[in-house]
């Protein structure tokens, strides 16, 4: 019976290049000189300060820029509260959400139900949503119509079985 599962993942080895690439255009901007803005990685949050909120809005700007140039999903990012630091500077804490959570993969089952096709089922294994069927077409139907329902997270096709 084939099959496939549905996961949501992010390429931390991107992420880290995107990152880095960011900060080293962050030291050649002029917009950003004697600001004292900084992006870092640390394991799944990326920590930005700089001097003003206007500052933050165009590092946040910089950095999504970034990620896209690297095919890395902006859905995969939540942004946290914009924070006062030492020395009237502002800080942000960017958190990357990898893995489906409990709510999630129930709006992607749910998902997959409304889509009203015969012999389709799925159920959650973890942090993924395994979805069997008795014919593959009725499974690219799944993955089309996983890919037009927004919900709020990346979405990845990952081992297809026959």
């Amino acid at each position: 019976m084939p099959s496939f599962d549905v996961v949501s993942e992010i390429d931390m080895q991107e992420v880290r290049n995107a990152v880095d690439q960011a900060s080293r255009e962050l030291s050649t901007r002029f917009d950003f000189k004697g600001t004292d803005s900084s992006i870092e990685l640390k394991d799944h949050e990326i920590e930005m300060k700089t001097a003003s909120e206007d500052r933050l809005n165009a590092l946040r700007q910089l950095l999504e820029e970034t990620l896209v140039k690297r095919k890395v999903s902006l859905k995969s990012l939540d942004y946290g509260k914009v924070l006062d630091a030492a020395s009237s500077t502002v800080r942000q804490i960017v958190t990357l959400n990898a893995g489906i959570s409990s709510d999630k993969a129930k709006a992607v089952n749910k998902a997959i139900k409304e889509l009203g096709l015969k012999g389709i089922s799925s159920q959650t294994q973890g942090d993924q949503v395994r979805v069997t069927g008795k014919k593959r077409d009725d499974l690219q139907d799944v993955i089309a119509g996983l890919k037009e329902v927004d919900l709020e997270i990346p979405l990845q096709f990952i081992n297809f079985r026959d």
